[in-house]
């Protein structure tokens, strides 16, 4: 979807509540309306996929004490892929590697829940100068994630 068409949907933009809380953090980076390339293979109750990709667009946020990014498919509403303060204990499923290119996120979805198998990754798609990167307490994160965050990364309806 082009830029211009999202913006004027507002799709992939920060909603509200989010920016108020970035903003207070200070704003080391923020994007919006960015591309956002979702990758899936294996299965997950609901979902087999064999090398599936699909595009989304979604925001990425940079502060002094976390890593914020979304994902959205509608107007002004936006899930959470990250977020994760700087100092939290880097362990889990998900990794997430920033550099110039992006954000990039790989699941071990097997580590999220035994149901499932196979493999997801995003990679959020906006070049992040470099003199924001050496500003980062760390590029590189990992964190658990619930099995709510695959099912709605994939695309499949989350029923606990």
């Amino acid at each position: 979807m082009a830029v211009f068409l999202r913006k004027l949907l507002r799709i992939g933009g920060l909603p509200d509540d989010m920016r108020e809380v970035v903003e207070a953090e200070g704003v080391l980076f923020l994007a919006e309306y960015i591309a956002l390339t979702r990758r899936f293979s294996g299965k997950i109750p609901g979902r087999r996929a064999n090398a599936n990709v699909t595009s989304y667009v979604g925001s990425l946020a940079l502060t002094d004490q976390r890593i914020l990014a979304t994902l959205s498919t509608v107007p002004k509403l936006a899930g959470r892929t990250v977020d994760q303060r700087w100092d939290a204990p880097q362990s889990g499923a998900v990794t997430a590697e920033l550099s110039q290119t992006g954000l990039q996120l790989d699941v071990d979805i097997a580590a999220v829940d035994s149901r499932f198998s196979g493999q997801l990754s995003m990679h959020y798609k906006v070049p992040i100068p470099e003199d924001v990167l050496l500003r980062l307490p760390r590029r590189s994160l990992a964190f658990d994630v619930p099995p709510e965050y695959v099912f709605r990364a994939v695309g499949v309806p989350y029923h606990p």
